[in-house]
Order: C-alpha cells, then structure tokens, then sequence
C-alpha cells in the first residue's frame, strides 16, 4: 500500500520555514566579585531604561563567595537575557570584560560595574550615538562638562588625575577620562584591539586604546559618578600596582614580555637577600659556609616565589595547597637553571674567550630565562 509522505523537504527548507529570532542588538558586560545585593537593582535599572532595545547582560564572575550566581541565576529564570560566566582561579576586571565582549555575538557592547556607580540612564543614548556617528567607541565621561565624582574625597580625587596623566602616556587619541569603566564599543573596533591587549589589572579602556591598531574614533557623554550601593569597593594598593604593570607592559611589551622584567626584578631582590642572609650566617651566627650558603638560597628562593606569585602573576596567584606545589616546582625549575647558569659561565669561563664578569652575565641569563619561561608553564600555568 502507498503511503504519502508529502512533498521532501531540504534541511536548508526546513531552517528558513521556522519562525527566526533574532539576536540581540546590545550586550552589556558586567563584571563580578561579591555583588550580590547589586545584581537585582542593576536588572531592574536596565529593564527600564533599555526598553525597546534588545539587549543581553552577561554577568562574569571571579568566583564570588556571597551567593552572587545564586542571585543571577535566580534572575535568569525568568529573564532569559540574563547570562554568567563563571571563572575560577583568573581574577581582573579587564580580563573579565575581554571574555565578556568574547562571549557575546551582539555588534555593540557596553562595559560597566555592578555596584550601579555608573548610571545606567546614559546606555541608550551612548547606542545612538555609535549608530548615528562615525564613531567606535562612545566613553562615560567624569571629567568632561556636565560629569564629576561625587562626593570624592582629596586624595581620592588626586590618585584618579595622576592615574590619567600616567595613562596619557601611553594612548594613541585624546581623551578627558581613560581611566572611565563605563563604555560602549562596536564589535569590529574591539576585534581590531583585543589581541594585542595585556589583560592586566581593572583599567580595561587604557588598555583597549592603547592597544588598537589604528586610533579609535571615540565620543566623551558625561555622566556623574554615584556612589557605591551595596558591598565593598574592590580599590587597593594592589590595584594601583596592577595599573602600573599595565602600562609597563604597554611601554615594553614590543620589546620585552613585561613578566619578564618584573620576574628579573625579583630576581635581583632575590640575589640582595641571599647576600644578605649568607653574610649573616658566617659573620653573625658563625655557621660553617655550606650550611650558610643553604640556609641563603633556600630562604631566597622561597622569598622569590611568593613575590613572584603576588606580583608577577598576580592574575594566576596560587593559594593553599596550589602554593606548597608551585614552590616545589618552582624550586625543581630554578635547581636546572642554577645548573645551567654556572654550566655556561664555567665554560665561557674556561675558554678563556670571555673575561669572569662576561661570563657570569651570559651564565645569569641564561639562568633567568630558563626560570622565566619554564615557570610561566608549569608553576603558573594558564588555567
């Protein structure tokens, strides 16, 4: 018996006869460490001021402690534009915002904080400004007429205008407020910048500027920065060092990996230490050389790796028990290059071809890249 299974149908037919929808317009990338009682205010301030746009938030959280993705998740079901990305053992803003943008497909994409100090009044005009104007990058401004800080203590105010002069020196167009976390970007002047960007620290639009291959066109709306609505402000010294990593890295990257200076400048504190400690075990404790120069090294090198792991990888800090394994490894990386350094020196040496300062400095790099290159691989290992 005949069955009539009607007319076949292409899978290509089949895809364009279902009812599409399309993607949204807008992503807002919004960065997270312990802001839960922030999120709620935050969706609701969105939904009100972005009606009639279609926009997408992706939350990226550095592993929050507070029940912060309970929250969003909570959200979520029942607003399907509300996304997380959740990360574990990274921690920066500006790394975060990058697999924000990354994760999104949107052709324009807004960055800003959850703590609702940027006003979130300001997104929809920032869009029609990039759709109406030959534009990349629209910047909530402080510091153009119209903006300001609030409330902002002296010394607060004093650091946020040295922090911008700084990051002048780096940027490639003129701008009142590099050091502003509220903006809007389209897609392709952001692909133009994100692989030469360091990634590095909580200032991601000094980064992105200086880091695009050819000036971005950018327009300043002021806005006022409020204050913080709920949690704590994640601001520190170690912000401000991240900061000036960052534009080292901006000044030296096309020379000298930045990592690797601050590694060799640890180095050399390493190298005063050991001195140090040694000339104290023979002169003061009256300890026999061997025992001395053990006591040295030992007490040096594990110094080394905790400046290292607090400073030089700041963004792949190891804690617990990850700590007591890096520094074994550590210590097994930086026993071969101590080999390999007095190896090379010695046979330079011997030679007679390179008098004994010369070949101490050729046994000593060879020894720092070797720690360098093989540390960043298997103690601070990308995760």
């Amino acid at each position: 018996m005949a069955v009539n299974v009607g007319p076949s149908v292409a899978p290509g037919d089949r895809v364009q006869s279902r009812a599409l929808v399309p993607g949204p317009e807008l992503t807002l990338v919004i960065p997270t460490m312990n802001e839960r009682d922030n999120v709620a205010p935050l969706v609701e301030r969105l939904d009100r001021v972005l009606a009639g746009i279609a926009w997408e938030a992706i939350f990226v959280d550095d592993d929050s402690l507070d029940g912060t993705r309970d929250e969003i998740r909570r959200l979520s079901e029942r607003d399907g534009r509300l996304r997380c990305l959740h990360r574990i053992g990274r921690r920066g803003l500006s790394s975060a915002c990058i697999e924000g943008i990354q994760a999104s497909l949107s052709p324009y994409v807004a960055v800003m904080d959850a703590d609702l100090q940027h006003d979130e009044a300001l997104l929809p005009a920032m869009l029609d400004c990039l759709k109406a104007e030959p534009l990349d990058l629209v910047v909530g401004s402080r510091y153009v007429e119209g903006g300001g800080v609030g409330d902002w203590d002296r010394r607060r105010a004093g650091m946020s205008g040295l922090a911008t002069a700084l990051g002048r020196l780096v940027l490639k167009v003129r701008i009142a407020d590099p050091m502003s976390g509220f903006f809007m970007i389209r897609r392709d002047a952001f692909e133009r910048a994100v692989r030469s960007m360091s990634a590095v620290g909580f200032k991601i639009l000094v980064d992105l500027l200086a880091s695009s291959s050819k000036p971005v066109r950018l327009k300043e709306l002021p806005y006022q920065f409020r204050q913080r609505h709920a949690g704590e402000s994640k601001l520190d010294a170690f912000v401000a060092w991240e900061y000036l990593v960052l534009l080292a890295d901006k000044i030296l990257g096309p020379y000298v990996p930045v990592r690797f200076v601050l590694f060799s400048m640890v180095g050399g504190i390493g190298v005063v230490a050991h001195l140090t400690i040694l000339g104290l075990a023979l002169n003061v404790a009256h300890l026999s050389f061997a025992l001395s120069q053990g006591l040295a090294a030992g007490i040096a090198m594990i110094g080394n790796f905790a400046l290292n792991n607090f400073l030089t990888y700041s963004d792949r800090r190891l804690k617990g028990w990850n700590f007591l394994k890096g520094l074994v490894t550590f210590a097994l990386v930086c026993g071969v290059g101590y080999a390999g350094n007095v190896g090379v020196a010695k046979y330079l040496f011997d030679s007679h071809s390179s008098s004994w300062w010369l070949a101490g400095i050729a046994g000593a790099a060879i020894g720092s890249v070797w720690n360098y290159a093989v540390s960043s691989v298997v103690t601070w290992k990308r995760k």
